[in-house]
């Protein structure tokens, strides 16, 4: 393959490709038609690629096919490019198809990535060629935390858009926390009246001493929620809402003041929380707490249908139990159900709504911590902290989505330099994160089976708005996206090097779409935060 060969540049990099003689041209008179079942993924093209090159892609027979073949497993995709008859894609579901129709685009050239024609009337090759592909997980997903800083709707449409063109399929949408509730609730109409709203934000990391004195906030209404879910499940993408509890509570209880420890604090004195960290106000042990939260998830999965949200996350993590020790109604819980500690208390929380979740046709998910205490068998666990909690949740029948923070926390920094803004944890450069593995070789093939996939995850308490989450998540989510579709070697036989050739032609699409991510050479100018305080941690990551 040469440099200018489209198809030496695609991201990630497909399981079989094979080069055939010549060329087939796209012009005006280019048909595009669709097989049944089809019709979603013609519809996308004609929208995207339709729009980008200026081609009509009128409805007929011959030049680009669409068609299922449930011969491939269901995301598998045949992609066949003739230089006489045209190109025809076959996917083992629509969602198959779609990420065939990904690759195509790839291509098609970078301005197969803008949103109108820069040369109209041109043509467009493709080279002959045939690519037959898969993907190595079923889960492949991204998280974006909008409590710290909120991403107006229009933002989160686009970072969906980003998704499927990396072939993820899977966005995890961390809607509340302590800093902010993000999500209409009818019921409750506090959650966003009060708990969207604070009253100033803590600029850098915690310790700085830099504050934004304007008042901040914001939620999505249960119409922009249904149109979120909507335009996912057009991409073929699942949405995984997280709804946090019994910790990451405050803005749920400034809001609503009996929801949390009131035999311990004066809840009607807090607010929704201006800073970062671990906060200590959780939601009281009681069957108030339980009701509420029930008619939470009541409207939840009403707007997150279970073909697109079959897993519901409750969060479940970094739950101080300092109240609870403290509260005689919540030691009074605890003995009333014969538990050992606070811990198992943590434990009910969980245990309640993975029933409650189970009897309406959900699974839940949490992050590790919830198998302290104990898990239950139906749930799923989000690795986070390192590898431990998936490693012990498989080796028990449990699965797995690894996330180690050390790995894929892509609000830790890119580089050690001096320039790097607001710099957070951990080095994780491009290659570091292509080297990353998500199932641990100590797992048998057995447990090993319960790791459905892999997630990066993005908490934006240092990234205030699209441009700063854009210079984290990019160009490394690239890489991430290679590590969770293709069928790549052991970490150490990687060929980076290669991988850095494909990626000069995917920078060259990141810059047709209007993404802000961090050049190779380091940040520009504007990409900088001079003063502005993070919390680099030097050193390699461990391994845990």
């Amino acid at each position: 393959m040469t440099s200018t060969d489209p198809a030496a540049g695609l991201v990630p990099a497909p399981r079989r490709l094979v080069h055939g003689q010549g060329a087939y041209a796209l012009d005006a008179r280019t048909p595009l038609g669709a097989a049944p079942g089809a019709e979603g993924v013609a519809r996308w093209l004609r929208a995207t690629v339709g729009a980008a090159t200026g081609l009509p892609l009128a409805e007929g027979a011959g030049g680009v096919e669409l068609a299922l073949d449930e011969t491939l497993a269901p995301e598998a995709y045949r992609l066949v490019v003739d230089a006489g008859t045209g190109v025809r894609i076959t996917g083992g579901t629509a969602a198959g198809l779609f990420r065939g129709a990904q690759t195509f685009r790839q291509l098609l050239g970078p301005d197969a990535f803008r949103r109108a024609p820069i040369a109209p009337g041109r043509a467009w090759d493709l080279p002959a060629l045939a690519v037959e592909d898969e993907p190595r997980f079923s889960w492949r997903g991204l998280m974006l935390d909008v409590s710290r800083h909120f991403l107006p709707k229009d933002d989160v449409l686009r970072y969906l858009d980003l998704l499927a063109a990396h072939k993820l399929n899977v966005f995890h949408f961390h809607l509340t926390d302590d800093q902010g509730w993000r999500i209409e609730i009818k019921r409750y109409p506090r959650l966003t009246e009060t708990g969207a709203w604070r009253s100033r934000t803590k600029y850098g990391h915690r310790a700085s001493d830099l504050w934004d004195e304007t008042p901040y906030g914001g939620y999505y209404t249960q119409d922009d929620i249904r149109e979120i879910v909507a335009y996912a499940a057009e991409r073929h993408i699942r949405v995984v809402p997280e709804i946090d509890l019994p910790g990451h509570a405050q803005a749920a209880i400034s809001a609503y003041p009996e929801l949390g420890n009131t035999d311990v604090i004066d809840t009607t004195t807090l607010s929704v929380w201006d800073t970062w960290g671990v906060n200590p106000n959780v939601l009281a042990p009681t069957d108030n707490t339980l009701r509420f939260f029930e008619g939470v998830f009541e409207e939840v999965l009403e707007l997150f249908p279970a073909e697109t949200s079959p897993f519901v996350h409750v969060g479940g993590d970094e739950c101080p139990k300092d109240q609870w020790k403290a509260s005689p109604a919540a030691q009074a819980r605890i003995a009333e159900l014969g538990l050992k500690d606070e811990d198992g208390l943590q434990s009910w929380f969980i245990r309640h709504f993975d029933a409650w979740l189970t009897e309406r046709g959900r699974r839940l998910i949490g992050w590790d911590e919830i198998l302290e205490g104990g898990l239950p068998d139906g749930a799923a666990v989000s690795s986070w902290r390192g590898y431990a909690g998936g490693v012990a949740a498989a080796r028990s029948g449990h699965d797995v989505v690894m996330c180690p923070e050390q790995q894929v926390y892509l609000d830790h920094r890119q580089d050690g330099g001096s320039d790097e803004p607001m710099p957070i944890g951990y080095v994780r450069t491009l290659e570091d994160v292509y080297r990353f593995e998500p199932v641990p070789p100590e797992l048998s093939e057995e447990a090993a089976r319960h790791v459905l996939g892999t997630q990066a995850n993005v908490w934006t308490e240092v990234m205030q708005n699209r441009s700063r989450v854009d210079y984290q998540v990019f160009p490394r989510l690239a890489a991430f996206a290679e590590v969770a579709w293709s069928h790549l070697p052991a970490p150490a036989d990687r060929d980076f090097a290669a991988f850095e050739d494909r990626m000069t032609a995917h920078y060259a699409r990141l810059d047709a779409l209007g993404v802000d991510y961090r050049r190779p050479g380091g940040p520009l100018p504007w990409q900088r935060r001079p003063g502005v305080l993070g919390r680099p941690i030097e050193g390699a990551p461990p391994v845990v």
